[in-house]
């Protein structure tokens, strides 16, 4: 039941997701790293701006990276006057968007595994005469593997499920910026509740099938036998 362009949505959506889980763990994790170690007093602030997207709705977020990247926006006139264009309503915008609207969702949980570390296994690591690097890659990352499965999984997850941000920032171009969730919108409202139920199932079934592996996960981590 579903058509052309609801396939060319849900290839766009994986895409956009995997692209931007990667760039989220890449510059999630020395910040997620620097937040758990930090001792400044006012780290509380950028605590804050961090799990910001979990609290302000999507389409002000939207709104305003629309207003950054749009034309008359300084990042959209800097891409302008390079010789690009503004990344307004392109698959980069949807990347941009997705990472910040997505960023809590990796960096809270990487903080929270690095954080669970604790300082003793480094202190050790450190006597035996390991570098800070040494001590980050071969003491805390496979401590905190748990910790980046979860991330990986949920910031995965949330970027498939957006629509307000997406819908700010890239519109609704078939095979360019439409997305699953702006597919299933469009199917509703034209009242095509085939196309849209199997849409939906499709949203359902991955949703589901990426917590049931981070719950089974996270009990094999943790020992616990099914």
């Amino acid at each position: 039941m579903l058509s052309a362009s609801d396939l060319t949505a849900l290839g766009l959506t994986l895409r956009l997701a995997l692209v931007s889980t990667l760039i989220l763990l890449v510059t999630g994790t020395p910040l997620a790293w620097w937040l758990a170690r930090t001792r400044w007093r006012y780290k509380f602030l950028l605590e804050a701006v961090v799990a910001l997207p979990l609290v302000l709705p999507p389409t002000v977020l939207g709104f305003y990276l629309l207003v950054v990247l749009g034309s008359r926006g300084p990042l959209g006139s800097l891409m302008e006057w390079l010789g690009g264009r503004s990344l307004a309503f392109t698959f980069s915008g949807l990347v941009i968007g997705s990472v910040i609207y997505s960023m809590p969702f990796v960096v809270q949980p990487l903080q929270n595994a690095f954080s669970a570390v604790g300082r003793r296994p480094l202190e050790v690591a450190a006597t035996l005469g390991a570098s800070p690097l040494d001590r980050f890659f071969t003491v805390a990352l496979p401590l905190a593997k748990p910790g980046f499965f979860t991330a990986a999984v949920l910031g995965f997850a949330h970027t498939v499920g957006e629509f307000g941000v997406v819908l700010m920032i890239g519109g609704n171009i078939p095979g360019k910026t439409q997305v699953v969730s702006i597919a299933l919108y469009d199917h509703v409202e034209a009242l095509q509740y085939g196309q849209a139920y199997a849409l939906s199932a499709i949203l359902l079934i991955i949703s589901f099938t990426l917590l049931v592996a981070v719950y089974a996960l996270n009990r094999r981590f943790q020992g616990v036998q099914p």
